[in-house]
């Protein structure tokens, strides 16, 4: 049976004329109604109560998440939500220095790309502007270190040293000379090394630059007794010990006699041929001058050539050479004397020969 409005009112206050006697008269789920009531009441009165004594209410207990205030049941009050002034946001923001506001700013995209353009060309433009600079800068350097005067080697500045009477001062500074005018960093001392030590006799050489613009030149020289020419048109250089002063190419010889030989390391253990060393290192430069063909068969057999064939001496071996030298000066300067005749055999000096 439905309980009257009054009835649950005076429920749910707890009135003193509410027996006990009524709600057992109520049936099951009426009772269970009025039950949620009372304790509803009973908690509207616990609630007054809390704010009569200055306590916080249910409302006020209400949980904050992300600043939307919600009570103990989950409900969310749209009056308390926080809320954004847009239009006052918008002032801000495009406000000016006095506090004017201003037109907000509009992105022109074209302009936009017209800026990055120029800024495009301003880099290239940079870049290319450098590397003028640093090749204009290594081109000065090149400039100024290979071929302004500043390292330019001068003939006045070369000086030589050890030097002899065969193998001269102008020979070596003529050499040397053929690098004057360039800079000292382009100069080869190993090439101008390799063409002095090309000269015959000459055993030694040292070239050091001396900057900014000199150069000095040091060879160590012998005078040569002949040069031993193999089959391969190489020639070797010997005094008259038969030691090897130095190798050359395809060199001047004037002045040098020549023995040819089939092999020049077994020749230098000939008996012959250094038998012949020790005769052509004894003659006078005046005579060694005019040799031009030396022949070796025996080493008693020394013959030279003079002027092409012109005169033809016979040495024998290397004994008496000076009383030797003496008798064919004597009969190649006396036209009497030598006459047609073409040799001269002084291989036995008592008695001279003359064919």
């Amino acid at each position: 049976m439905p309980v009257s409005r009054a009835a649950s009112g005076r429920v749910s206050r707890g009135d003193g004329e509410t027996s006990q006697s009524i709600r057992k008269s109520l049936p099951a789920k009426h009772r269970t109604a009025a039950a949620r009531a009372a304790a509803s009441a009973s908690g509207r009165k616990t609630t007054g109560a809390g704010r009569a004594n200055g306590g916080r209410t249910v409302a006020a207990k209400a949980s904050k998440s992300n600043g939307v205030r919600r009570d103990g049941r989950g409900f969310v009050d749209a009056r308390r939500m926080p809320s954004e002034d847009m239009v006052t946001k918008t002032l801000r923001e495009t406000s000016g220095m006095l506090g004017i506001p201003t037109r907000p700013k509009v992105i022109d995209f074209s302009a936009r790309l017209k800026e990055k353009r120029k800024a495009g060309v301003r880099v290239i433009a940079l870049r290319v502007a450098a590397a003028v600079a640093a090749l204009a800068v290594v081109c000065s350097l090149v400039w100024l270190l290979f071929f302004s005067p500043v390292l330019r080697l001068e003939t006045g500045d070369i000086s030589v040293t050890g030097g002899n009477e065969w193998v001269s001062r102008d020979e070596i500074l003529a050499i040397a000379d053929k690098q004057s005018g360039k800079s000292l960093l382009l100069v080869s001392a190993k090439d101008v090394r390799a063409q002095l030590t090309n000269i015959p006799g000459v055993t030694e050489a040292d070239v050091t630059k001396r900057y900014p613009h000199g150069m000095a030149v040091k060879v160590s020289a012998q005078q040569p007794a002949a040069m031993l020419k193999a089959s391969d048109s190489q020639m070797v250089a010997v005094d008259s010990k038969a030691r090897v002063l130095n190798t050359v190419g395809h060199t001047s010889t004037k002045g040098i006699p020549v023995i040819e030989v089939k092999d020049v390391t077994a020749s230098l253990e000939n008996k012959s041929v250094k038998e012949a060393l020790k005769v052509l290192g004894g003659l006078p430069d005046a005579m060694r001058k005019t040799i031009t063909k030396v022949t070796a068969g025996t080493q008693d057999s020394i013959t030279t050539e003079l002027n092409g064939g012109e005169h033809v001496v016979v040495w024998g071996d290397s004994s008496d050479l000076e009383l030797k030298m003496a008798i064919v000066d004597k009969i190649l300067s006396d036209p009497k004397v030598i006459g047609d005749k073409t040799q001269i055999d002084v291989s036995a000096p008592s008695r001279p020969i003359i064919k």
